[in-house]
């Protein structure tokens, strides 16, 4: 399929990833606005396509550019660019950008670029200061996609970047000689060279987990930026196809973006994300498969409790700081939280303040807000 042809429909998974865009940037816009110095705020999409589907649904460009019209505050702040090396994709979406209504309300006019996404634009983005900016990255295969690009979108206040990462693609062309040169550029040189003789030895399902588990690392920045991945399935193949990944220097974007993918995912075990969609007719086939980033994924509330008081053991610490604490890197948000330390003081392994009879009931059971004092006992 080409890029012409893929946008004659939306698929599932495109309105999952769409969510998932147009949610964050409502809250990070949100967050940002009262805090940018300059009183701007800046949406940047590389491989933007025509801005919507043959079927007349809005694909993510028009979409972020109607939540900015209808905004009192957005259509005065945010500076959009939009960008497709297709030139014919470009200039359609010039037009529907143009036909969008009270598109003139935007302070800033939208800028629809035609350039090939190479090592020049990364440099350009690097050596700029840009505002508070949340960058989309879905490149057609992986030509463009480079480490570089993605930290120097990042790398300044306010920014984050969320990316489409075509795990067959990349699969295929770690040991393809001729796309030698772009998997360097994405994994780094070192890294990659390594990856080509350790991936021999690995079964798919291992393969899947070290490339994705390579790619964070090399976006981490050495563990300063923060990687959440969210993983797709292919509709037909029964196979992953993508992952969605969101990078941030920032735990509050990180904190935000969890709890957005978190309510996406379709797979669920013990009401922990799966961070995955995984189309309705595969469910059944993936219940207990969920690759990711972390092999903390795969753990229950039970295992999480358990993780809390060997860390926390004679430890007083509120709900909120236990959460911030710990929860960077697995795949728990505030509310697996809440109900693993509400497990762990029914079976007596820690005092609450208020305790439990003194907390109100919410669906049958007792809440555990963010200011209660936690003590881990001995």
């Amino acid at each position: 399929m080409s890029k012409v042809e893929f946008f004659s429909e939306q698929r599932e998974q495109s309105k999952i990833k769409t969510a998932i865009l147009t949610k964050y940037f409502g809250a990070w816009s949100r967050i940002m606005m009262p805090r940018s110095d300059s009183g701007k705020l800046a949406y940047i999409d590389l491989f933007s396509g025509p801005g919507k589907f043959e079927d007349g649904s809005f694909s993510t460009p028009l979409l972020i550019l109607e939540k900015c019209i209808n905004d009192e505050k957005l259509k005065e702040k945010v500076v959009t660019i939009f960008n497709d090396g297709n030139s014919n994709l470009s200039k359609e979406l010039e037009e529907n950008i143009k036909a969008l209504p009270d598109i003139e309300a935007l302070k800033y006019e939208p800028q629809v670029m035609n350039d090939e996404v190479g090592d020049d634009l990364a440099e350009m983005f690097a050596d700029m200061r840009l505002v508070p900016t949340l960058a989309f990255v879905d490149p057609w295969g992986y030509k463009g996609l480079t480490t570089k690009l993605i930290n120097a979108l990042i790398k300044d206040f306010g920014s984050d970047c969320i990316f489409f990462f075509n795990y067959n693609r990349i699969n295929m062309g770690i040991n393809n000689k001729l796309v030698k040169q772009h998997m360097n550029a994405l994994f780094g040189e070192e890294s990659a060279n390594e990856m080509r003789e350790t991936l021999k030895d690995l079964n798919p399902e291992e393969k899947e987990a070290y490339i994705v588990n390579e790619l964070a690392e090399a976006l981490s920045n050495e563990h300063f930026n923060y990687v959440l991945p969210f993983r797709f399935l292919d509709e037909k193949k029964n196979k992953t196809s993508h992952y969605l990944i969101f990078v941030s220097k920032h735990s509050l974007g990180y904190t935000i973006m969890k709890e957005i993918m978190a309510k996406e995912s379709t797979v669920k075990d013990d009401n922990v994300a799966s961070f995955s969609y995984i189309p309705v007719k595969h469910i059944e086939k993936h219940q207990n498969v969920q690759l990711s980033l972390l092999s903390q994924y795969e753990r229950p509330l039970d295992s999480l409790g358990k993780d809390l008081v060997d860390q926390f053991k004679g430890k007083k610490l509120t709900v909120k700081h236990i959460f911030d604490r710990h929860h960077i890197g697995t795949p728990f948000t505030s509310a697996n939280y809440k109900e693993a330390l509400r497990r762990l003081e029914e079976d007596g392994y820690i005092l609450a303040d208020p305790p439990a009879e003194k907390r109100p009931k919410r669906d049958g059971k007792r809440t555990m807000g963010d200011k209660v004092s936690i003590t881990f006992l001995v």
